[in-house]
């Protein structure tokens, strides 16, 4: 497979900015770039019949402020590499700065050490990548903020909780409550119900295996003859939204909207959402490859002008933390 994009010259008093955007986030990577007033610099991917990824930067960042946008969604671990060459790549390349954005980064979920003999994933891929050579991170919702601290190099983390906020605002649902499939993310459940201006109620989830299935034990809260809105970070098979939504639906409440930063979706779970209680299900434009059409239930916001402004504001030596004030 070949990717190769076309370049435009950029003038800014702080240096020349050059943005490429890996197999992964093309799509994203172009939406970035439309905000940013500027065009994908030429790059090359190729995979080679045996799997083997070369990648190659197509002109000159001897110097310049370089922006590699790469997610690391399915194929996860060819992502991540492809990833790692195109820091590599840049860095021989003499650029003076390279920032790996990494609009879903995939293994967050390996965040601890929770069983014996197992891996800390996510350390792992950040020793990666500043071995690697990159000098920043910047990211979206990582399933555990601190894995910031996994890495000796900046990392700006950015939320979509205001986009989805916005999206939620504006429809002016009646009644509506916040819920949270689990305690996990209940901390972000309370802001974002702050936000909207409504009460929020937490799931009692368990996991019994590595099969992906949640199971829902309880609904901490009132949700009878409400409108209810499941917040979390991100779905992979949609399971514990739609348990969370079943559960909600046997307590009497009333019509179910759910949103998620990263809308993964693995094979199947187009059919199980359709079917699902689930009225309308937001997710951002974080992850570009889909195993199946998404069912008509789900829609898809853009955060391209969120990782623009970042991207920006690092360029010129400025707070990334103003975008943070939702």
């Amino acid at each position: 497979m070949s990717l190769i994009c076309s370049s435009a010259e950029r003038v800014d008093p702080y240096g020349e900015l050059k943005v490429f955007a890996g197999s992964a986030s093309g799509s994203l990577g172009r939406a970035i770039c439309d905000h940013l007033g500027t065009r994908l610099a030429n790059a090359e991917t190729h995979t080679f019949s045996e799997g083997c990824v070369f990648v190659r930067v197509l002109e000159n960042v001897r110097g310049r402020d370089v922006y590699v946008i790469q997610g690391t969604e399915y194929p996860v671990n060819d992502n991540f590499m492809e990833l790692l060459f195109w820091i590599d790549a840049c860095k021989r390349a003499s650029a003076t700065q390279v920032t790996a954005v990494i609009p879903f980064f995939s293994y967050a979920k390996g965040d601890k050490k929770d069983e014996p003999r197992v891996s800390i994933r996510a350390r792992v891929c950040a020793d990666c990548i500043e071995a690697a050579g990159a000098d920043r991170v910047l990211t979206m919702d990582l399933h555990s903020p601190q894995i910031q601290g996994f890495f000796r190099i900046p990392v700006d983390h950015l939320y979509a909780m205001p986009v989805l906020v916005d999206y939620f605002r504006r429809k002016e649902i009646p009644d509506l409550v916040v819920a949270s499939p689990d305690v996990g993310f209940g901390k972000q459940a309370y802001r974002f119900a702050e936000m909207i201006q409504a009460p929020v109620v937490f799931g009692n989830k368990v996991r019994r295996d590595h099969d992906e299935k949640a199971e829902m034990l309880d609904v901490v809260g009132e949700v009878k003859d409400r409108n209810v809105l499941i917040v979390d970070d991100f779905t992979i098979s949609g399971g514990t939204l739609i348990e969370m939504a079943v559960a909600c639906k046997q307590r009497g409440a009333r019509d179910i909207y759910a949103c998620v930063s990263h809308g993964v979706f693995s094979k199947g779970s187009a059919a199980k959402l359709a079917a699902s209680p689930i009225k309308e299900l937001v997710m951002t434009d974080t992850i570009g490859y889909r195993f199946e059409p998404l069912p008509p239930c789900c829609k898809v916001v853009s955060v391209a002008n969120l990782f623009a402004d970042a991207v920006m504001s690092i360029h010129r030596r400025e707070s990334v933390s103003r975008l943070f004030n939702y």
